[in-house]
């Protein structure tokens, strides 16, 4: 069981990297299925804006702090978060896990080119992973079924999908359980940094809050407008939020 704090409406679970790591542990060894969601600040904003991406990132069964902003949001609103679980950590830790336990593990998701090159990497990282099968993301909303079958044949306990919002989430929301998998995590564009096609940022970067403005420099034209745009949003959202719940604002924790 852990504390879920309330945080613009959905509920964002306050778990600890090591306690979301022994969570989904625990679902692979009991045979129970945990659906893994991430929110930050952008896919916060756009879950305003999209009802089908906020209904399938409520579904999921933990829904974490990806972003280092969601855990100060939660403190200017009195819901503190112990820590920020961001989701390529926690896809690394997992990878860990699997091949130290024999968990067998699906990658769905990025271009063909930028997968293989990923797995090559991973294959060399974690040598005695057992990787059950792989698959590019580009595919057809007709093909949602034949590629959960495929999951399911592989007999793959932990699928990462290296797919972006809301593809991933509407695919997880209405294929996740014919997958088979016990564990879903989505991990967004972790399958290009694993790759080596885009750098992750510098943990001074990340404790900093920062990681959103060293991709936008790595990607001006495409991303220096949006992570504006979205991040001005953000904050607007969380003052809002804040001004709304005063003077009588408490922590809201709900069991799960």
């Amino acid at each position: 069981m852990s504390e879920r704090r309330s945080l613009f409406g959905i509920d964002v679970d306050a778990l600890t990297m090591d306690q979301t790591v022994e969570r989904c542990l625990a679902a692979v060894r009991e045979g129970r299925r945990l659906e893994i969601g991430v929110v930050n600040a952008a896919k916060l904003v756009n879950m305003r804006r999209d009802p089908r991406l906020a209904r399938a990132v409520a579904g999921c069964d933990l829904v974490l702090a990806d972003g280092q902003a969601v855990v100060w949001a939660a403190r200017v609103l009195r819901a503190p978060l112990p820590e920020r679980v961001a989701g390529i950590d926690l896809f690394l830790r997992l990878l860990a896990e699997a091949e130290t336990a024999g968990i067998p593990v699906y990658f769905l998701g990025a271009r063909p080119e930028v997968l293989q090159e990923m797995l090559r990497r991973v294959a060399v990282r974690f040598p005695a992973l057992q990787v059950a099968g792989h698959r590019d993301g580009y595919f057809d909303d007709s093909e949602q079924e034949a590629v959960a079958r495929n999951i399911a044949e592989s007999g793959a306990q932990l699928l990462f999908l290296g797919m972006t919002s809301p593809k991933k989430e509407v695919f997880t929301a209405a294929w996740g359980a014919r997958t088979g998998a016990r564990v879903v995590h989505g991990v967004g564009g972790s399958f290009d940094i694993l790759a080596g096609v885009t750098r992750r940022a510098p943990e001074s970067w990340q404790r900093r809050g920062l990681e959103w403005l060293y991709r936008a420099l790595q990607e001006p034209r495409r991303l220096g407008r949006r992570y504006l745009t979205t991040n001005a949003a953000f904050v607007l959202m969380t003052a809002r939020e804040r001004f709304r719940l005063s003077p009588s604002i408490a922590p809201a924790n709900r069991s799960h």
